[in-house]
């Protein structure tokens, strides 16, 4: 009877197979619950892609700052190379055969404008070449647009979350979600996750691979060592050595206050060195083969240069940074700090319990590292480049994930006892303090004063407070688990009301898109575009826009600068009287005004 049921059973087995496959899948990564993954899919996904593609909110937003148009211009350049070379030897990256013919077409379509960088034709090596590939894969598939060109950083930032949640839930459960959420929704994330730019190509991958490093540190498995090394690579084929200086420098602290030098030695992994060889070596040699000024211009120049000294005139104060991260971290700066300051004793107290047990017995933390290691991680970069004679806010965006975990630690540990009122107090008061700034936002872009109306510091004031006592009752009739919820109440208010409502206000007055826009509707026909003291911004922008370099006058060499052909010309408004002389002998007209980035377009006729 058993012999004859058992072919049915094994069948039936064979059925459910994919099925119990598919679950397992499930289970493994997305969660034990897998609610809290889909939680975390979906307010992510929102935070990142609200506004920013076309269909969750529109592309509300233009590519702004001289970063993000320059870099989708990179991108779209060494594209439009890549599919010059792809045709013109009739092959794809993977081969149709396994002839050598296909085999050696394949290869040049793979490395056809891979490994230089191209700015209006020319070699542009200030920047290694993650981004640009990135940006170009998404290019190919969904169009070179604005907001493409910010998926590389979206996508990034989304791995970056997902690795968070899996890391902490496999080794500090029960903060998993928080830790993920509160690292998304932190203002310097947000925010460089949205951003076409270099900066989260790095902070991403780096963040993984130190969280992986960890990892290894308690388990002792290579497995998770491999982290380390793989991320490692993406971050310096994203910004260069700063990532492996940075991850050496946070692993010798770490060792040396703890005293287990062997970390270092175990640390060097020759399949891991191998990797990262593989990774990272081709592309530097490649780039340097074809353009033998690239170490000295990079190293040299974009690297040491730019920390040493001023050089590319972004010189800040020392405390600079310190102001970014107090931004940076909103709304969860004070918490955040809390937590800091927690970790830090707890860092202390372990370090007190290795050197005199006896007198530490019973720390409520003794043998845990964790914090000492984030602590480590979080403070060690901003100190670093706190002596960079070059300062840019996205240099310490690494910083900001440790941060965010161990605020969601704190949390975590003090969900029973609760918070003091001080700190809840202080809380609400960040949330409403960041709805009043931005709800006055939209007003200080079209009006240019610092000073709104009554009526809308009435408005601003009245929903702060609304926000502010909101976050508040909710955390005290319902306790710091719910303290995550109720925080995302003024940052999605905050983000509704900024790009739903008033995404146009940001592009007319941020972006070059909407004025790239007027010069083709009522210029069609211009290809040639000249601008005379704009913006570096406004200057790549319309660049990018209209897929051609600017032409530049030159106000010490007017009107030698300026073309002789029929063109268009941008110039402030204020700048309009020195066109007399820069256009001594030629014909021109206005055609319109851009008032809200205070600027005037002209049409400039041939040189007879």
């Amino acid at each position: 009877m058993n012999d004859l049921q058992q072919p049915a059973a094994s069948g039936a087995w064979k059925e459910r197979a994919p099925i119990a496959w598919v679950r397992g899948i499930w289970n493994g990564f997305a969660a034990e619950s897998p609610q809290e993954f889909l939680v975390l899919c979906v307010v992510t996904g929102f935070l990142l892609l609200y506004g920013l593609v076309p269909l969750i909110g529109g592309d509300q937003l233009g590519l702004v700052g001289a970063d993000e148009p320059r870099y989708a211009q990179v991108a779209r350049e060494m594209l439009a190379q890549h599919n010059q070379i792809c045709n013109q030897y009739n092959a794809e990256i993977v081969p149709r055969s396994l002839t050598a013919n296909a085999i050696d077409g394949s290869f040049h379509c793979l490395i056809g404008g891979t490994i230089t960088p191209i700015l209006y034709g020319k070699p542009w090596l200030e920047k290694p070449a993650l981004y640009y590939w990135r940006a170009m894969s998404f290019f190919k598939e969904f169009g070179v647009s604005d907001w493409s060109a910010r998926l590389p950083s979206s996508s990034g930032a989304f791995a970056l979350f997902v690795l968070i949640f899996l890391h902490m839930r496999r080794f500090r459960p029960g903060g998993h979600l928080n830790a993920a959420l509160i690292t998304a929704s932190s203002l310097a994330i947000f925010a460089f996750a949205r951003g076409a730019s270099t900066d989260m190509q790095l902070a991403a991958p780096f963040c993984i691979g130190m969280l992986g490093w960890y990892a290894w540190y308690e388990t002792g498995k290579k497995f998770w060592l491999f982290d380390l090394y793989f991320f490692g690579a993406a971050a310096t084929l994203a910004k260069g050595p700063v990532a492996p200086f940075l991850a050496l420098v946070i692993i010798l602290l770490f060792a040396g206050l703890r005293r287990e030098w062997s970390l270092l030695r175990r640390t060097i992994w020759l399949p891991g060195i191998l990797l990262y060889m593989v990774m990272v070596l081709p592309w530097y040699l490649a780039v340097q083969w074809k353009n033998p000024t690239f170490y000295r211009l990079f190293f040299l120049e974009h690297n040491l240069e730019r920390f040493a000294t001023n050089r590319y005139q972004h010189h800040q104060p020392f405390w600079f940074y310190l102001a970014v991260l107090i931004l940076g971290l909103m709304p969860w700066t004070i918490l955040a700090l809390r937590a800091l300051v927690d970790s830090i004793d707890v860092s202390i107290a372990e370090w007190k319990v290795r050197h005199n047990p006896q007198r530490y017995l019973g720390h409520s933390r003794a043998g845990d590292a964790f914090p000492e290691f984030l602590v480590l991680w979080a403070l060690f970069p901003i100190v670093f480049f706190s002596f960079s004679g070059s300062k840019l806010p996205g240099y310490i965006l690494p910083s900001i994930p440790p941060l965010t975990i161990l605020t969601a630690d704190y949390l975590h540990r003090n969900r029973r006892d609760g918070l003091p009122r001080w700190l809840l107090w202080s809380h609400a008061a960040v949330c409403a303090i960041l709805v009043f700034v931005l709800i006055l936002a939209p007003q200080h872009m079209k009006y240019e004063t610092l000073i709104p109306s009554a009526q809308w510091l009435l408005i601003a004031g009245g929903s702060a407070l609304a926000v502010g006592g909101s976050v508040f009752f909710i955390i005290r009739r319902w306790g710091v688990p719910q303290l995550v919820n109720a925080t995302f109440i003024p940052i999605v208010v905050a983000l509704v009301f900024l790009l739903g409502f008033h995404g146009r206000d940001l592009d007319l007055n941020y972006s070059a898109r909407p004025l790239a826009r007027e010069i083709q509707r009522v210029a069609p026909g211009e290809k040639v575009l000249a601008v005379d003291q704009v913006r570096r911004d406004l200057d790549y922008g319309l660049a990018f826009y209209r897929n051609s370099p600017t032409i530049h006058y030159t106000p010490e060499d007017c009107p030698a600068s300026v073309p002789a052909e029929e063109h268009l010309l941008v110039i402030p408004t204020r700048d309009t009287e020195e066109l007399s002389r820069c256009l001594t002998g030629r014909v021109y007209k206005p055609l319109f005004l851009y008032d809200t980035q205070g600027l005037a377009v002209y049409k400039v006729y041939a040189r007879q």
